[in-house]
Protein backbone atom coordinates (compact mmCIF):
# COMPACT_ATOMS: atom_id res chain seq x y z
CA UNK A 1 0.00 0.00 0.00
CA UNK A 2 1.07 3.27 -1.09
CA UNK A 3 0.02 6.91 0.90
CA UNK A 4 0.10 9.97 -0.38
CA UNK A 5 -0.51 13.25 1.06
CA UNK A 6 -1.83 15.31 -1.25
CA UNK A 7 -2.93 18.26 1.09
CA UNK A 8 -2.27 18.62 5.09
CA UNK A 9 -3.83 21.99 5.48
CA UNK A 10 -7.35 23.80 6.20
CA UNK A 11 -8.96 26.86 4.36
CA UNK A 12 -7.71 28.25 7.69
CA UNK A 13 -4.14 27.07 6.82
CA UNK A 14 -3.53 27.95 3.32
CA UNK A 15 -0.89 30.80 1.96
CA UNK A 16 -2.42 33.48 1.60
CA UNK A 17 -1.37 36.57 -0.83
CA UNK A 18 0.03 39.78 0.88
CA UNK A 19 0.07 37.19 4.83
CA UNK A 20 3.19 37.95 6.62
CA UNK A 21 2.76 35.67 9.04
CA UNK A 22 5.48 33.07 9.95
CA UNK A 23 4.12 29.99 8.45
CA UNK A 24 3.04 32.13 5.18
CA UNK A 25 7.03 33.77 5.30
CA UNK A 26 8.32 30.48 6.07
CA UNK A 27 10.98 28.86 3.28
CA UNK A 28 10.74 25.22 4.37
CA UNK A 29 8.05 23.51 1.80
CA UNK A 30 6.51 21.56 4.45
CA UNK A 31 4.86 24.82 5.95
CA UNK A 32 2.97 25.29 2.31
CA UNK A 33 0.00 23.53 2.68
CA UNK A 34 -3.20 22.47 0.38
CA UNK A 35 -6.51 21.44 1.41
CA UNK A 36 -6.72 18.21 3.54
CA UNK A 37 -6.65 15.10 0.86
CA UNK A 38 -5.16 11.66 0.26
CA UNK A 39 -3.88 9.20 -2.46
CA UNK A 40 -4.14 5.66 -1.45
CA UNK A 41 -2.66 2.88 -3.74
CA UNK A 42 -3.68 -0.46 -2.50
CA UNK A 43 -4.85 -3.74 -4.31
CA UNK A 44 -4.30 -2.57 -7.45
CA UNK A 45 -6.81 0.37 -7.08
CA UNK A 46 -6.30 4.38 -6.89
CA UNK A 47 -8.38 6.27 -4.42
CA UNK A 48 -8.64 9.70 -3.73
CA UNK A 49 -10.46 10.71 -0.59
CA UNK A 50 -11.71 13.87 -0.36
CA UNK A 51 -11.75 16.69 -3.68
CA UNK A 52 -10.71 19.94 -2.12
CA UNK A 53 -10.50 23.37 -3.73
CA UNK A 54 -6.82 22.43 -4.66
CA UNK A 55 -7.68 18.98 -6.33
CA UNK A 56 -6.17 19.35 -9.81
CA UNK A 57 -3.28 20.99 -8.93
CA UNK A 58 -2.29 18.42 -5.98
CA UNK A 59 -2.90 15.54 -9.03
CA UNK A 60 -0.81 17.36 -11.40
CA UNK A 61 1.62 17.72 -8.84
CA UNK A 62 1.66 14.21 -8.08
CA UNK A 63 1.08 12.98 -11.63
CA UNK A 64 -1.80 10.58 -10.52
CA UNK A 65 -2.61 9.09 -13.62
CA UNK A 66 -5.10 7.26 -12.54
CA UNK A 67 -8.06 7.29 -10.41
CA UNK A 68 -10.22 4.45 -9.39
CA UNK A 69 -13.08 5.96 -7.38
CA UNK A 70 -13.21 9.09 -5.05
CA UNK A 71 -14.19 8.61 -0.85
CA UNK A 72 -15.76 11.78 1.12
CA UNK A 73 -15.56 12.04 4.05
CA UNK A 74 -18.22 14.65 4.32
CA UNK A 75 -19.68 17.48 2.58
CA UNK A 76 -17.52 20.64 3.54
CA UNK A 77 -16.35 22.75 0.59
CA UNK A 78 -12.85 22.64 1.25
CA UNK A 79 -13.29 18.66 0.75
CA UNK A 80 -16.07 18.85 -1.74
CA UNK A 81 -14.96 22.23 -3.98
CA UNK A 82 -12.55 20.41 -7.02
CA UNK A 83 -14.99 17.38 -8.15
CA UNK A 84 -15.51 19.33 -10.96
CA UNK A 85 -12.15 18.05 -11.85
CA UNK A 86 -12.42 14.60 -12.27
CA UNK A 87 -13.74 15.24 -16.40
CA UNK A 88 -9.87 14.71 -17.24
CA UNK A 89 -9.91 11.07 -15.86
CA UNK A 90 -13.29 10.79 -17.42
CA UNK A 91 -11.78 11.41 -20.96
CA UNK A 92 -8.49 9.70 -20.04
CA UNK A 93 -10.29 6.09 -18.33
CA UNK A 94 -13.06 6.67 -20.61
CA UNK A 95 -15.46 5.98 -17.55
CA UNK A 96 -17.57 7.61 -14.98
CA UNK A 97 -16.17 8.32 -11.99
CA UNK A 98 -17.29 6.21 -9.24
CA UNK A 99 -18.44 8.58 -5.76
CA UNK A 100 -18.77 7.06 -2.46
CA UNK A 101 -20.12 8.84 0.48
CA UNK A 102 -22.83 9.12 2.87
CA UNK A 103 -26.51 10.27 1.87
CA UNK A 104 -25.97 13.41 3.42
CA UNK A 105 -22.81 13.81 0.93
CA UNK A 106 -24.42 12.34 -1.95
CA UNK A 107 -27.33 14.89 -1.69
CA UNK A 108 -25.10 18.22 -1.52
CA UNK A 109 -23.11 16.77 -4.15
CA UNK A 110 -26.24 16.86 -6.45
CA UNK A 111 -26.99 20.74 -5.15
CA UNK A 112 -23.57 21.80 -5.87
CA UNK A 113 -22.79 20.03 -9.14
CA UNK A 114 -26.86 19.89 -10.39
CA UNK A 115 -24.86 20.20 -13.58
CA UNK A 116 -23.73 16.93 -13.84
CA UNK A 117 -26.76 15.47 -13.26
CA UNK A 118 -28.76 17.09 -15.16
CA UNK A 119 -31.08 15.17 -17.58
CA UNK A 120 -29.67 17.39 -20.79
CA UNK A 121 -26.38 17.18 -20.39
CA UNK A 122 -23.82 19.60 -21.60
CA UNK A 123 -21.19 17.85 -23.52
CA UNK A 124 -17.65 17.52 -21.43
CA UNK A 125 -19.64 17.68 -17.81
CA UNK A 126 -17.80 15.44 -15.26
CA UNK A 127 -19.24 12.12 -15.71
CA UNK A 128 -20.41 11.12 -11.47
CA UNK A 129 -21.63 7.86 -10.26
CA UNK A 130 -23.09 8.36 -6.89
CA UNK A 131 -22.24 5.29 -4.99
CA UNK A 132 -24.02 5.45 -1.46
CA UNK A 133 -22.14 4.11 1.79
CA UNK A 134 -23.23 4.06 5.59
CA UNK A 135 -21.27 2.94 8.63
CA UNK A 136 -21.43 -0.84 7.19
CA UNK A 137 -17.52 -2.22 5.84
CA UNK A 138 -17.69 -2.42 1.79
CA UNK A 139 -15.80 -3.12 -0.71
CA UNK A 140 -14.75 -1.01 -3.74
CA UNK A 141 -12.61 -2.93 -6.98
CA UNK A 142 -12.08 -5.82 -4.03
CA UNK A 143 -10.29 -4.05 -1.32
CA UNK A 144 -11.96 -3.74 1.41
CA UNK A 145 -12.69 -0.14 3.19
CA UNK A 146 -13.97 0.11 6.99
CA UNK A 147 -16.00 3.51 7.80
CA UNK A 148 -14.76 5.13 11.24
CA UNK A 149 -17.31 7.31 11.98
CA UNK A 150 -16.47 10.55 14.51
CA UNK A 151 -18.26 13.78 15.15
CA UNK A 152 -17.18 17.05 13.75
CA UNK A 153 -19.04 19.11 16.19
CA UNK A 154 -22.96 18.04 15.16
CA UNK A 155 -21.53 17.14 11.62
CA UNK A 156 -21.45 13.61 11.46
CA UNK A 157 -17.68 12.84 9.30
CA UNK A 158 -16.65 9.42 8.20
CA UNK A 159 -12.96 8.69 8.31
CA UNK A 160 -11.75 5.48 6.42
CA UNK A 161 -9.50 2.23 7.43
CA UNK A 162 -7.58 0.33 4.01
CA UNK A 163 -6.00 -2.65 6.30
CA UNK A 164 -3.35 -1.55 8.82
CA UNK A 165 -3.74 1.93 7.51
CA UNK A 166 -6.83 4.34 9.40
CA UNK A 167 -7.18 7.91 7.95
CA UNK A 168 -9.26 10.65 10.17
CA UNK A 169 -9.91 13.82 9.56
CA UNK A 170 -11.87 16.83 10.49
CA UNK A 171 -13.27 15.48 14.04
CA UNK A 172 -13.35 16.59 17.52
CA UNK A 173 -15.20 13.59 19.29
CA UNK A 174 -14.92 9.62 18.78
CA UNK A 175 -16.56 7.00 20.15
CA UNK A 176 -16.04 4.10 21.65
CA UNK A 177 -17.45 1.78 19.04
CA UNK A 178 -15.16 3.77 16.37
CA UNK A 179 -11.87 3.19 18.78
CA UNK A 180 -13.12 -0.39 18.83
CA UNK A 181 -12.65 -0.34 14.57
CA UNK A 182 -9.29 1.55 15.08
CA UNK A 183 -8.05 -1.26 17.29
CA UNK A 184 -4.72 -2.83 15.98
CA UNK A 185 -4.25 -0.05 13.07
CA UNK A 186 -0.41 0.44 12.32
CA UNK A 187 -0.49 4.04 11.06
CA UNK A 188 -2.82 6.30 11.91
CA UNK A 189 -3.68 9.81 10.60
CA UNK A 190 -5.30 12.46 12.60
CA UNK A 191 -6.47 15.91 12.48
CA UNK A 192 -4.78 18.61 15.10
CA UNK A 193 -5.80 21.76 14.13
CA UNK A 194 -3.72 24.24 16.09
CA UNK A 195 -2.75 24.76 19.67
CA UNK A 196 -6.00 27.00 20.96
CA UNK A 197 -8.62 24.65 21.75
CA UNK A 198 -11.03 25.09 18.78
CA UNK A 199 -14.95 23.88 18.73
CA UNK A 200 -15.16 20.92 15.94
CA UNK A 201 -11.72 20.31 15.76
CA UNK A 202 -9.02 18.56 17.96
CA UNK A 203 -6.52 21.02 19.29
CA UNK A 204 -2.90 19.29 19.37
CA UNK A 205 -3.62 18.11 23.46
CA UNK A 206 -6.52 16.75 22.71
CA UNK A 207 -5.52 14.91 19.65
CA UNK A 208 -2.47 13.72 21.58
CA UNK A 209 -4.50 12.42 24.28
CA UNK A 210 -6.67 10.46 21.20
CA UNK A 211 -3.42 8.93 19.79
CA UNK A 212 -2.59 7.93 22.99
CA UNK A 213 -5.72 5.90 23.49
CA UNK A 214 -5.41 4.12 20.10
CA UNK A 215 -2.14 3.26 21.03
CA UNK A 216 -1.24 3.00 16.81
CA UNK A 217 2.72 2.19 15.64
CA UNK A 218 2.89 5.65 13.92
CA UNK A 219 0.66 8.60 13.94
CA UNK A 220 0.60 11.64 11.07
CA UNK A 221 -1.18 15.04 12.14
CA UNK A 222 -3.20 16.49 9.48
CA UNK A 223 -5.52 19.02 8.71
CA UNK A 224 -2.99 21.96 10.06
CA UNK A 225 -3.62 25.27 10.42
CA UNK A 226 -1.06 28.55 10.58
CA UNK A 227 -1.66 28.30 14.25
CA UNK A 228 -0.37 25.28 15.01
CA UNK A 229 3.21 26.94 14.46
CA UNK A 230 6.30 25.76 11.89
CA UNK A 231 6.85 22.14 11.03
CA UNK A 232 10.16 22.14 12.57
CA UNK A 233 9.70 23.84 15.73
CA UNK A 234 6.32 21.67 16.47
CA UNK A 235 7.87 18.68 14.93
CA UNK A 236 10.62 18.40 17.88
CA UNK A 237 7.97 18.80 20.38
CA UNK A 238 5.54 15.58 19.54
CA UNK A 239 6.58 12.24 20.59
CA UNK A 240 9.01 9.82 19.04
CA UNK A 241 6.27 7.57 17.28
CA UNK A 242 4.07 10.93 15.94
CA UNK A 243 4.96 13.21 13.06
CA UNK A 244 3.48 15.78 11.18
CA UNK A 245 2.09 15.16 7.59
CA UNK A 246 3.29 17.17 4.64
CA UNK A 247 1.88 17.63 1.30
CA UNK A 248 3.84 15.11 -0.95
CA UNK A 249 4.63 12.75 1.93
CA UNK A 250 4.40 9.43 1.15
CA UNK A 251 4.37 6.15 3.71
CA UNK A 252 4.76 2.93 2.10
CA UNK A 253 3.10 0.03 3.83
CA UNK A 254 3.10 -3.93 3.83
Amino acid sequence: MKITFLGTGTSQGVPVIGCTCEVCQSLDFRNKRLRTSIHVETGGQSFIVDTGPDFRQQMLRENVKRVDAVLFTHAHRDHTAGLDDVRAYNFMQGTDMPVFGTQQVLDQLKVEYAYAFNKDAYPGIPRITLNLISEKPFEVGGVPITPLPVMHLHLPVLGFRFGDFSYITDANAIADETLERLRGTKVLVLNALQIEPHISHFNLDEALKMIARINPGRTYLTHISHRLGLHGAVEKKLPDNVLLAYDGMQLEMN
